[in-house]
């Protein structure tokens, strides 16, 4: 480097050169000698990564795969791993990733699979496939996630790409659903059957979704990054908790008076950043998006996010921390420099209030926009099914529905389409495979992560605690009112324990000075979504797995107990009590 070159500027130039560097095809001469690079696909991220360079920062270990071998780049040596029956090392295993495979060794020897499924939805006949692949490559069941989707375990490595590649057999794929990329499109369950609902969610969930799988430049980005579209109906889809949520709104024929710009009817509100698991909800924006642009814009603030998101602490490596950096105005700034024009602001009080979304519409009979037909919500215990059922349910989608099975972000499945003369056959059918439609108000609630049977970072027994929750509860109280129970194994929230009404999540607790632990949870309440969006406040810390269903059973004694009559919710008695009268409260129920 020259000496005329200050150091700042040498660094600079270094991370430059090594970011060029790593893109340039195998065996070519280094950017330092005069070659130029790969195709600029990925050139915003390499840059990106030089910057941080520049300024005397280091990347992140990820960062650092990335920038050697982009996933992609990979396919033949998964292929050769598989050959082998191989297990991957760390930077394989974070690379397999973006083929939507996560090697979950301690916790299990062997790979899970997570797919894609815009909208959460998926027909019959992929669906009876889904359920054949988990038996002929898996453990013989799956699991409906908390972003309508749906994940096989127990993968030996020898069957990875016959898995990825039977998955794309059926009109379906993995790519990109875990890792640094933009993970599965969530929409609202109800679309285009609602009652109620603004605007069908389907078409743009399926167009964003097709737009991330077709363009390399997405993928690799600082970490994950989540995107939901609600469109009103009944059943709510958390946009709140994603890093982008369009939320359907109706502007009134008021706001053609005040501002001619824009037309009355129904838009997107845009929400920003929200993470539950580093307790913040989406940001409101004051910008509302035509439908048909959201694509669009979504596709501008995930390219600011490519350019200024953290690359070298994973923590705060969400569009979060840039949002909290820059302040919602400056970011949104920077994205209409990206789209060459200004996005289109709405006072609030221009916006007529939103259909209210019912906690339990995802469970049950329910019937549909179009006269004479009805969706089922059915019961999967927290999530899980086995392949005979899911056999099951897929024949009874096609035989007795319109043949989509809509999975939903409450870890549960809809058949719609269903006759009202065939609810009773369809109802039978479900409880044939061993599930059911009806739940209790608390069972119907409560999610749960994978938790530390097949999730490395899990700390705690989530789903296993979930169920004696469940089972304790039920035995002993009578609740009304839909209660949501959350139980997530570590920080990162898949089960997102910050909105629930009562949040669990895992730790570790110490038992004597030699060092041992066993497993826990720290209790959370008051949280909410939508209308009632809120994070929830800590009101215990290191429960005992043992003592966590005794301890959920006196929380809801004391809001039997002390509720402000029949009518009051367990979400409203909370939020009126701070953390110390609960506490009191509780304890009045021990004594």
């Amino acid at each position: 480097m020259s000496a005329d070159f200050s150091a700042e500027q040498k660094r600079y130039l270094e991370g430059l050169v090594a970011g060029l560097n790593a893109l340039r095809p195998a065996g070519a001469p280094a950017a330092g000698n005069g070659a130029g690079a790969r195709a600029g696909l990925d050139a915003a991220q390499l840059e990106a990564m030089a910057r941080f360079e520049a300024e005397g920062k280091k990347l992140s270990e990820p960062e650092k795969w990335k920038r050697e071998e982009h996933p992609f780049d990979a396919y033949a040596r998964l292929r050769e791993q598989a050959k082998t029956n191989s297990q991957p090392k760390p930077p394989d295993n974070f690379r397999w990733r973006f083929y939507g495979l996560f090697y979950v060794a301690p916790t299990q020897n062997s790979y899970m699979c997570r797919l894609r499924l815009p909208n959460g939805i998926l027909n019959s006949h992929q669906f009876a496939g889904v359920a054949d692949l988990a038996e002929r490559y898996g453990g013989g069941y799956a699991h409906v996630t908390t972003r309508a989707n749906l994940q096989i375990r127990e993968i030996l490595p020898r069957h990875t790409i016959a898995m990825v590649e039977s998955i794309q057999d059926l009109g379906l794929c993995s790519r990109g659903s875990g890792a640094d990329n933009i993970r599965n499109v969530t929409g609202d369950a109800t679309a285009g059957i609602s009652r109620q609902a603004l605007l069908d969610t389907r078409p743009y969930a399926r167009e964003w979704h097709f737009h991330i799988l077709n363009d390399r430049s997405l993928y690799g980005i600082p970490r994950k990054f989540n995107v939901a579209f609600d469109g009103g109906g009944e059943i709510a889809t958390l946009e709140d908790t994603n890093d982008i949520g369009f939320q359907a709104v109706q502007v009134t024929e008021e706001a053609k008076a005040v501002q001619p710009s824009i037309e009355p009817g129904v838009w997107f509100r845009l929400m920003l950043g929200g993470i539950t698991g580093h307790k913040d909800l989406g940001r409101e924006t004051g910008i509302i998006v035509s439908p048909q642009e959201a694509t669009e814009i979504a596709d501008a603030i995930v390219r600011v996010f490519i350019r200024e998101g953290d690359r070298t602490d994973r923590a705060k490596a969400r569009l979060k921390y840039v949002l909290d950096a820059w302040g919602v105005e400056k970011f949104i700034a920077a994205v209409e420099d990206v789209l060459q024009r200004k996005l289109t602001r709405c006072d609030a009080s221009l916006l007529a209030p939103r259909p209210k979304q019912d906690r339990q519409a995802h469970i049950g009979v329910h019937p549909q926009g179009q006269p004479g037909l009805n969706y089922i919500g059915v019961v999967l215990p927290l999530g899980r099914m086995t392949a005979e059922q899911m056999r099951g349910l897929a024949a009874a989608a096609r035989d007795l529905g319109d043949g989509d099975l809509r999975l939903t972000v409450w870890q549960n499945l809809l058949i719609s389409g269903i006759a009202s003369a065939n609810v009773e056959e369809a109802k039978a059918r479900i409880q044939s495979v061993g599930l059911d439609w009806r739940a209790s108000s608390v069972r119907a609630g409560l999610v749960a992560c994978t938790g530390n049977t097949g999730c490395k970072l899990a700390t705690s027994n989530t789903k296993g605690v979930a169920a004696r929750i469940a089972a304790h509860i039920e035995a002993r109280l009578e609740i009304e009112h839909a209660i949501n129970i959350h139980l997530t194994g570590c920080p990162n929230s898949c089960a997102q324990h910050y909105i629930g009404d009562i949040g669990l999540v895992g730790c570790r607790i110490p038992i004597n000075d030699e060092g041992d632990t066993v497993e826990g949870f720290h209790v959370v309440v008051g949280g909410g979504y939508g209308a009632d969006a809120a994070i929830g406040r800590e009101l215990w810390r290191d429960v005992k797995s043992e003592d966590c269903p005794a301890t959920v059973e006196r929380l809801l004694r004391a809001y039997l107990a002390h509720r402000a009559g029949q009518a009051e919710t367990f979400q409203a008695f909370i939020r009126r009590h701070d953390v110390e009268a609960l506490q009191r409260l509780v304890g009045h129920v021990l004594r």
